[in-house]
């Protein structure tokens, strides 16, 4: 199972305030962030993380990731310096015949968009609409949970076909 998540940013203190986040202290965040992603996330699954994970340093980030079910792909958002500089921005799936484009930054067109293919972004904290097959994965525009491939896919169905989809 495939699951996508964005701008968890632990150890960010003005996170809380920045993006109106229900939580009172940063230890009370990162203990409810990892609470919610282990409700979903099970032993076997993929985590795609597209970006701002974390603030801390690498030794408290480490200590995060060792908490967090699955295995996970971190993706460079804006304050990602726990990352190697070797970090990739993007990420590019085919995941049950859909094509996949995963990038922190929102974008008006992807890999194989006149065809169609998803983007998922983040860095809007839910802030940004969506344009045709896209859709913003961070935290704070999900409930604070990860989004599975099967919502994906639902979520995909109700919206509309991409602007420069060539027509067969």
């Amino acid at each position: 199972m495939y699951w996508f998540t964005a701008d968890e940013h632990y150890y960010h203190r003005r996170i809380i305030e920045y993006a109106d986040r229900p939580f009172v202290t940063i230890s009370h965040m990162n203990y409810d962030l990892i609470e919610r992603f282990n409700s979903v996330v099970k032993g076997q699954d993929i985590t795609v993380h597209a970006g701002d994970f974390s603030f801390g340093t690498k030794e408290e980030t480490s200590e995060i990731i060792k908490y967090l079910n699955g295995s996970h792909i971190f993706l460079r958002g804006c304050h990602d310096y726990w990352l190697p500089k070797s970090a990739k921005y993007l990420y590019q799936k085919t995941i049950e015949g859909k094509q996949i484009v995963v990038c922190h930054y929102c974008m008006r067109t992807w890999k194989a968009s006149h065809y169609n293919s998803w983007h998922l972004f983040a860095h809007s904290h839910g802030r940004l609409e969506p344009v045709g097959k896209s859709y913003d994965i961070g935290v704070d525009n999900n409930n604070y949970f990860p989004v599975s491939f099967e919502q994906i896919c639902e979520i995909m169905r109700t919206r509309p076909d991409n602007f420069n989809l060539v027509k067969k």
